[in-house]
C-alpha cells in the first residue's frame, strides 16, 4: 500500500508539472541563475545585473521556448516536432551552466553539450516531466542556498568603517598631487633577498633611489588579497574579513574601495579632483557607483560575465594622455592599479612547480618594474613636486604551489611573510620627508600617516590601528580569522573570529 501511495503521488506531483513555454523557461535558467549569483555575488550585486541575468536566464527562455511550442506544432517537422523542446532545455541549461564555469567559447565544450543534448532528447523525450522537475528542485535547493548570502549583505554594517576621531573632516595644510600606484602582490625589497624569494635583484630599487623615493624595508599588508587589503587601507580601519566571510570577497569590498570610504572622502573634502585608472577593471565588476571624478574605464566597455580580468587596458597611454592635459587647477588625486608581479595562480601541483612559479613571478616582476618606472618618469617630467606612493596590496605567495595554500595554518615565518611582505616607497614633496616621529609598518595606516602630514596635525596619530597581519584560515584549524603576524613583527596565532 505504501508503495502504492509513493508512486501515485510522483504521478500527482509530475502531472501538475507543465510544459508551457513559461514553465520550461523557468525551469531552465532559473537554477544556472541561482548558482551564478551564490558563486558570484559579490561581483553580480547591483541591479543592473540583476536586470541583465533575469533577462538572459529567464525572460529570453520563456520567448524563445514561446516561440519553438509554435514550431513544434508544425506539420512538416513530423515526428522530430517532439524532441524539439526537450533538447533545447537540455542544451541551454547545460549552455548556461558551461557559461558560467567558463566564460570563453569553449567549443569542444559546447560540442558536447550538442552531442549529450541531442542523445538525451531522443532517448528521454518521455521523461520530459521527470527532467523539468529535477530542474526545479535543483533551482529550490540553489535558492536555498543563496538566501543566507543575500541576507548577510541586506543586514550588512558599515560601523566598523567609522573612524576613532575626526579626521575625515581634517583640512589640508599642503596640497600636492598625489599618485597611488598599485603593484599587485609586489614584495617588499627586503623579503626579496631572503625566504623563498632569495633575489638580489636591485636595479628597480636602484631607480627609485636615483628618483629620490624613500623606501620602507619590512612593511606589510594587514590582509592577504586585493579587496581585503585595499578596503582596509581606504578606510584605514580594520575589518577583519567582515567577521570572517571568506579569504577574499569581503562584503561591500568594491562599493567601499571605488566609491564610499574615509580616503576618498577626505580628498573630496580638501577639493581635490580624483582618478582612478587599471588595466583591468577587476574593482569594478559589480558596476558600484563611481566615486572618483574620472576612470578610464567605462562601464559600457566592461562585460557582465567573468571577473573583470578577461579586459584590458594600456594605462600607460591613458595615463599619459590625462597628465599632460592637465585639465584643472585643483589639486588631484590619483589611484593606479598596475597588476604585475601578482601573486602565484592556478590550483595544480606537480614535480617543481613552486619553483616554476617562483620564475614566472619574477617575470611579472620585471613587467611591474618596466611600467612603473614609465609612470613614474612621466609624473616627475610634469608634476617633480609630486607626493608618489607605491604601495603593493599584498604579498606573491612564492614558495607555495598554489594560492589556496595561504589558508592553511603555518608556522613556516617564509610562507607567511611571502603572502603579507609589501613594498612601501614614497616620493616626499621636495624631498623633505614628515619631521614628526612616525612609522610605517602596515597598509591600514599609511594614509592616516600621510593625512597627518598634508594637515600638520599629528594628534590623528594617537589612533593609529594596530600593525597586525590577519589571514582567514581553513584548513588545519578551526576555520576563521587569525592574527599571524603581530606588531612586532613575529609569527603568531591568535584566533580573532572563529566559525562555528
Amino acid at each position: 500500500m505504501q508503495s502504492k501511495r509513493t508512486k501515485n503521488g510522483s504521478k500527482g506531483f509530475l502531472s501538475k508539472i507543465s510544459t508551457s513555454p513559461l514553465f520550461i523557461g523557468i525551469a531552465t535558467g532559473l537554477y544556472p541563475l541561482a548558482f551564478y549569483y551564490s558563486r558570484n555575488f559579490g561581483m553580480i550585486n547591483s541591479w543592473e545585473q540583476f536586470c541583465y541575468f533575469l533577462m538572459l536566464f529567464l525572460v529570453a527562455p520563456i520567448l524563445f521556448f514561446l516561440v519553438l511550442k509554435w514550431l513544434s506544432k508544425l506539420s512538416f517537422l513530423g515526428k522530430w516536432g517532439k524532441y524539439i523542446l526537450p533538447f533545447f532545455n537540455l542544451f541551454l541549461f547545460f549552455f548556461f551552466i558551461k557559461t558560467i564555469l567558463y566564460t570563453d567559447i569553449e567549443r569542444k565544450i559546447i560540442l558536447g553539450i550538442f552531442i549529450v543534448s541531442v542523445l538525451l532528447a531522443y532517448f528521454l523525450h518521455k521523461h520530459f516531466k521527470k527532467w523539468l522537475a529535477v530542474q526545479l528542485v535543483l533551482a529550490f535547493i540553489g535558492i536555498i542556498g543563496l538566501v543566507p548570502i543575500i541576507w548577510k549583505y541586506v543586514n550588512y554594517s558599515t560601523e566598523w568603517m567609522q573612524q576613532p576621531d575626526d579626521i575625515e573632516t581634517i583640512i589640508f595644510q599642503k596640497k600636492p598631487n598625489i599618485y597611488y600606484i598599485q603593484p599587485d602582490g609586489y614584495v617588499n625589497f627586503s623579503e626579496l633577498k631572503r625566504g623563498y624569494y632569495n633575489s638580489e635583484s636591485s636595479n628597480f630599487k636602484d631607480f627609485l633611489a636615483q628618483n629620490n623615493f624613500k623606501n620602507y624595508p619590512n612593511f606589510r599588508s594587514n590582509y592577504d588579497a586585493t579587496l581585503s587589503s585595499n578596503s582596509s587601507a581606504f578606510t584605514m580601519k580594520h575589518h577583519y574579513y567582515s567577521g570572517g566571510s571568506n579569504s577574499g570577497e569581503i562584503t561591500n569590498a568594491r562599493n567601499i574601495i571605488i566609491n564610499d570610504n574615509a580616503v576618498l572622502n577626505i580628498f573630496k573634502s580638501n577639493d581635490y579632483k580624483t582618478y582612478f585608472f587599471t588595466e583591468f577593471p577587476y574593482l569594478m565588476m559589480n558596476r558600484p557607483e563611481m566615486g572618483y571624478d574620472y576612470s578610464n574605464f567605462d562601464y559600457s566597455e566592461i562585460p557582465f560575465f567573468g571577473t573583470g580580468l578577461e579586459t584590458k587596458k594600456n594605462i600607460i597611454t591613458d595615463f599619459k594622455l590625462v597628465l599632460e592635459k592637465n585639465d584643472t587647477d585643483r589639486p588631484k588625486f590619483f589611484f593606479i592599479e598596475v597588476f604585475n608581479p601578482k601573486h602565484i595562480d592556478g590550483f595544480r601541483e606537480g614535480k617543481n612547480l613552486a619553483l616554476k612559479k617562483r620564475n614566472q613571478y619574477f617575470e611579472n616582476v620585471e613587467k611591474a618594474d618596466k611600467t612603473i618606472k614609465e609612470m613614474v618618469q612621466n609624473i616627475l617630467k610634469n608634476d617633480p613636486d609630486a607626493l608618489i606612493l607605491i604601495m603593493a596590496d599584498h604579498g606573491g605567495y612564492v614558495g607555495m604551489t598554489q594560492m589556496q595554500q595561504g589558508n592553511e595554518k603555518t608556522s613556516d615565518r617564509n610562507k607567511i611573510f611571502s603572502i603579507f611582505s609589501s613594498m612601501l616607497s614614497i616620493h616626499w614633496p621636495n624631498g623633505q620627508e614628515p619631521e614628526f616621529n612616525y612609522k610605517f609598518k602596515t597598509s591600514v595606516n599609511v594614509f592616516r600617516i600621510i593625512f597627518s602630514y598634508l594637515g600638520e596635525d599629528t594628534t590623528y596619530l594617537n589612533n593609529l590601528q594596530e600593525d597586525i597581519s590577519y589571514g582567514y584560515i581553513t584548513e588545519k584549524a578551526p576555520k576563521g580569522v587569525y592574527a599571524l603576524i603581530d606588531e612586532d613583527d613575529s609569527i603568531t596565532f591568535k584566533a580573532v573570529n572563529i566559525k562555528k
